[in-house]
């Protein structure tokens, strides 16, 4: 693969024969070979291996020779760790090559990415030391370039995760009173309808009748009677406890003029033994297990009566206990509140926020795209209820996407003071740590996050920067971003990617970048063109990314 070092090189204008003792000749070029080859950003790193060559009689026994990885851009150059190799009759510990069969040294490199490096070349530099002296070869190119495609990853595009609102446009209530009757009876005595919680209910009914933001749904009635007795009694006596009920709340609404009322519906239960259970089993009879065991041995609902009957030990206290409470109509209305329409949320926030509950400020926050109305409004949240964790989370996840991001951390972390446990917060801090390439500190605040449904993009994210594509495409699912379609093409999913990104909602231009780059790597020269020219439309600095990556390395680009 590689060429064997000649005999004799010309070093300096002077002969040198190789061989023991003699100068190491110059390496060449060829020796050398650099996987990958353009470099290529992996996270945040710029990760190779080196893989050299030496070809027989050329590594002298007394020598050994510092290899220093250089990377030179623009007018910088970064070095990378070097590896020491000797030869035969050296002593120490570096890796030995022969003279006579010569050998092969693996060289890693690696580099934290820095943009300017995308136009580049990596050098090697040999620093050799024989017998005690010192001198220098000539470096060798063995890589030209980065593609920094990775690169292109951002955490200032990930949606932050809000802290969402409880606000119910409508709110379901429900409005309930018991009416009880004695044993074997039907009529509706008057100390039940002045009790307490018919008196109530008849009142929430007529106030509800008389609000307009109040709707009343249904009112619903149903009628039992307890489960002793021979069941033609129990169901008669059911039947006509409902009948009196829907009499008397049919004339209490006329005499109350509610007339709006949806719906009045009736139906009664001739015996109660779903109730009866219930009953026993949170009582402290003594028995109960025995009376349960009957109710689970017997379904006909004679015979679990006779069975019941014959325990005369706990019967009377069946009897003085739990029987009486299942003789009764329970009445039921079912009232829809109706919430503040968003024109008046609006409107109430404009003239006066204190009159709005949390729920209805942080509703009406989402009713705008404006961020600065935003901000004001969870501002007001955090003056109004500074208890609350999600205003403060809120107001950050508005200072992160303004590019506010010291302001943002400082809201986050307010808001996890204040509950700990919020996972919005947590990942929201993640996010700014990956600005920041803390990488450590962005997973343990993920894995704080843990089960909160936005955290998916986050952690996406998090494993592109760790190099770890195919994690990234995992996590990333079906998200519809940049992010999610650069893991695509990094995986070479590149069918995948261009629905990703067609699928994006509000494309930019690093979106129409990543689809050129898609065209560069199906050969498709059209897609490049056109979706460059939209990027650069989009972003004039596209353009100058475009000249110096390697992406594009095969077209003459005209950005003009």
């Amino acid at each position: 693969m590689f060429k064997k070092a000649s005999l004799i090189v010309a070093l300096g204008g002077t002969v040198i024969l190789s061989g023991c003792g003699k100068k190491m000749s110059q390496f060449a070029p060829d020796y050398f070979s650099t996987n990958p080859n353009p470099l290529e950003v992996v996270g945040l790193s710029v990760p190779a291996t080196v893989t050299g060559h030496v070809p027989q009689k050329f590594f002298q026994k007394n020598a050994s020779v510092t290899v220093t990885p250089v990377l030179v851009f623009g007018n910088q150059e970064q070095a990378a760790t070097p590896m020491t190799f000797q030869g035969e009759k050296v002593r120490g510990n570096a890796p030995v090559i022969s003279y006579e069969r010569g050998g092969t040294v693996t060289i890693p490199v690696n580099y934290r990415y820095q943009p300017e490096m995308q136009r580049s070349e990596l050098y090697l530099d040999f620093l050799v030391d024989q017998k005690g002296k010192q001198y220098v070869l000539p470096r060798v190119k063995v890589a030209n370039g980065i593609v920094a495609t990775a690169a292109l990853a951002s955490a200032a595009t990930v949606e932050p995760a809000l802290a969402k609102d409880a606000f119910q446009r409508i709110i379901n209530e429900k409005y309930s009173a018991d009416i009880h009757f004695l044993i074997n009876q039907a009529n509706l005595r008057a100390s039940e309808l002045q009790s307490d919680e018919v008196l109530r209910l008849n009142r929430d009914l007529r106030a509800a009748a008389g609000d307009t933001t109040r709707v009343i749904e249904e009112i619903n009635i149903l009628s039992y009677a307890s489960p002793d007795g021979g069941y033609d009694l129990n169901k008669r006596l059911a039947e006509n406890r409902e009948k009196n009920t829907t009499s008397y709340m049919t004339g209490q609404l006329k005499k109350d003029k509610v007339t709006e009322f949806g719906e009045l519906t009736a139906n009664f239960t001739p015996e109660d033994w779903e109730g009866f259970q219930k009953l026993v089993a949170a009582s402290n009879i003594q028995d109960k297990d025995l009376i349960l065991s009957v109710l689970a041995m017997y379904k006909d609902p004679e015979q679990r009566e006779r069975e019941i009957r014959n325990l005369s030990s706990v019967f009377d206290q069946l009897a003085d206990e739990i029987l009486p409470q299942l003789r009764y109509s329970r009445i039921t209305a079912s009232v829809n509140v109706i919430g503040k329409t968003d024109e008046q949320l609006n409107a109430a926030f404009d003239a006066d926020p204190s009159s709005l509950n949390v729920e209805e400020l942080l509703y009406t926050a989402t009713l705008t795209d404006d961020p600065d109305r935003q901000k004001a409004i969870y501002t007001a949240v955090t003056r109004l209820f500074p208890s609350d964790y999600r205003g403060f989370n809120d107001l950050g996840t508005v200072q992160y996407r303004t590019g506010d991001y010291d302001a943002a951390m400082a809201s986050f972390k307010k808001a996890s003071r204040l509950n700990a446990s919020a996972p919005e917060a947590q990942m929201n801090q993640g996010l700014v740590a990956l600005l920041n390439d803390d990488l450590r500190g962005a997973n343990a605040a993920f894995g704080q996050a843990a089960g909160l449904d936005e955290l998916g993009s986050a952690l996406g994210l998090l494993y592109l920067e760790q190099g770890d594509v195919n994690a990234a495409v995992k996590a990333f699912g079906a998200d519809k971003s940049n992010n999610a379609a650069l893991a695509q093409i990094l995986a070479k999913d590149y069918a995948k990617a261009k629905t990703t990104l067609a699928g994006i909602q509000v494309p930019d231009a690093t979106t129409y970048y990543l689809m050129a780059i898609l065209g560069a790597r199906t050969g498709n020269e059209q897609m490049v063109r056109s979706n460059m020219r939209q990027a650069v439309k989009l972003d004039p600095s596209m353009a100058q990314r475009a000249v110096a990556d390697l992406e594009f390395a095969r077209y003459n680009l005209n950005l003009n």
